[in-house]
């Protein structure tokens, strides 16, 4: 399949502003489905609808859409189907696991189970892990939950500091006193965008008997990710941050603990043979990915990931990362210049970030800034503790912020926007909160 993209210019010093005083303008990166589409808004007006809630969902890429579209024509059972079509669809969804392994540049005999979503996918890697595990306190929810609930094993949860350093040597402090399988991280913040150091993290897992999961939910849309080179056993993530519909998600890693766990799922496809003889059930299990893909599999989902892994790859990390860190900055230095708006960050040492900027805005809830952008100037952010709720707790703020977070299909105008409305919403609170003079009766 041939992604189609398009980029915005050929290089940064090409940019343009539309008079020397002004702010250069920066296009969206890709096309997108529904990039047009308007929003209604309280004065009975519409406007052009500005996204700027790509990490809980991206859209989905043009030219995503489009290979889901051409998939349909010959969609059909994959699988232990002969017919000419079942044959190609077959042929596709497998091809569909190189595709993501060569994406994220994982090692040759590596499983590519496709999943629900992240969340699915590190359910069925706490379904799988034998023994105990340790993970940090800033974890959205899918990365967390999974592992305290297991019977019988540990989850030890370490408190990040306030320093990236500094976490890190409570990382092994943690693994020095006790052993554990394994060591589950996120790879960048839902909250903040902070990006963690994952290399790092990994040489501190693997120096002391453990593995290390990614979960790269918030990261694989924003940077390239290696498997190899980073020295990931296990990475996770979801399509619908990929720009792919709903639907699909991916595990990515060693096969030996899959192979000897029990099926996430029983039922078909993930059976080499089953027998009933005297009233009882004989089962044997395939190994590597089928064995915990039972039923049938989402081939759409596996498609669009697919489709989405190859149209960023041809697009290419540096444009997307020059792309991101204009936005980033323009965001950024608009915020820290709007009175009452607090950035939230979970580091003081400066990490890196992923498009995504939490923050709060004084004598108002979240919910209460999310409804005003959307209804006064048609921008989409979230609301609420983001599926972090420990998270957003530690960072004084139990009642939740606001996200605004951004991708291939944003432009400047879109932070331009978003810089705007804030302005006029403080400015408002500002005003209304003055003391009122009256003038004295004579």
């Amino acid at each position: 399949m041939t992604a189609v993209v398009t980029r915005s210019f050929t290089d940064f010093s090409q940019i343009e502003a539309v008079s020397p005083d002004q702010t250069p303008t920066i296009a969206a990166l890709a096309e997108v489905v529904g990039a047009t589409e308007r929003a209604p808004l309280a004065d009975g007006t519409t406007v052009r609808y500005a996204n700027l809630d790509y990490a809980a969902s991206a859209p989905a890429l043009t030219a995503v859409a489009d290979a889901v579209t051409e998939a349909l024509r010959t969609y059909a059972s994959v699988h232990r189907g002969a017919g000419h079509l079942s044959q190609i669809t077959t042929r596709r969804y497998e091809q569909c696991r190189e595709t993501v392994r060569r994406f994220v540049r994982g090692r040759a005999d590596d499983a590519v189970v496709f999943t629900r979503n992240t969340t699915d996918a590190i359910n069925l890697a706490a379904h799988v892990t034998p023994g105990d595990v340790v993970v940090l306190d800033i974890e959205h929810h899918a990365n967390l939950l999974p592992w305290v609930e297991r019977k019988d094993k540990w989850t030890r949860i370490v408190e990040v500091a306030s320093t990236i350093d500094e976490t890190l040597a409570a990382v092994e402090r943690e693994l020095e006193a006790k052993p554990v399988s394994l060591l589950a991280v996120t790879a960048a913040s839902n909250v903040t965008g902070e990006v963690l150091p994952i290399s790092r993290l990994a040489s501190i897992a693997h120096r002391h008997g453990a593995r290390i999961l990614v979960d790269a939910a918030q990261l694989v849309a924003h940077r390239p990710v290696s498997i190899v080179s980073h020295g990931i056993d296990y990475l996770v993530f979801s399509g619908h941050k990929l720009y792919a519909p709903f639907g699909a998600g991916v595990l990515i890693g060693r096969t030996d603990w899959l192979d000897a766990a029990q099926p996430y799922l029983a039922g078909g496809g993930a059976t080499a043979d089953v027998d009933v003889e005297s009233g009882c059930a004989s089962v044997s299990w395939h190994t590597g990915a089928s064995r915990h893909e039972a039923g049938s599999p989402n081939v759409l989902g596996a498609i669009a990931i697919a489709a989405a892994c190859e149209a960023i790859t041809e697009l290419g990390h540096e444009w997307i990362g020059a792309h991101e860190a204009y936005l980033c900055a323009l965001l950024d230095d608009g915020l820290a210049e709007i009175e009452g708006v607090r950035p939230l960050r979970v580091f003081d040492d400066g990490v890196e970030r992923v498009g995504i900027a939490g923050f709060t805005v004084d004598g108002h809830t979240p919910r209460e800034v999310a409804e005003y952008l959307s209804a006064e100037h048609g921008i989409g952010v979230r609301d609420g503790k983001f599926c972090a709720h420990p998270l957003l707790n530690r960072l004084g703020h139990p009642d939740g912020a606001v996200r605004a977070s951004f991708g291939l299909g944003s432009s400047s105008d879109d932070v331009d926007r978003l810089l705007h409305a804030l302005r006029c919403l403080c400015d408002h609170t500002a005003d209304a909160s003055a003391p009122r003079h009256r003038k004295a009766h004579r």
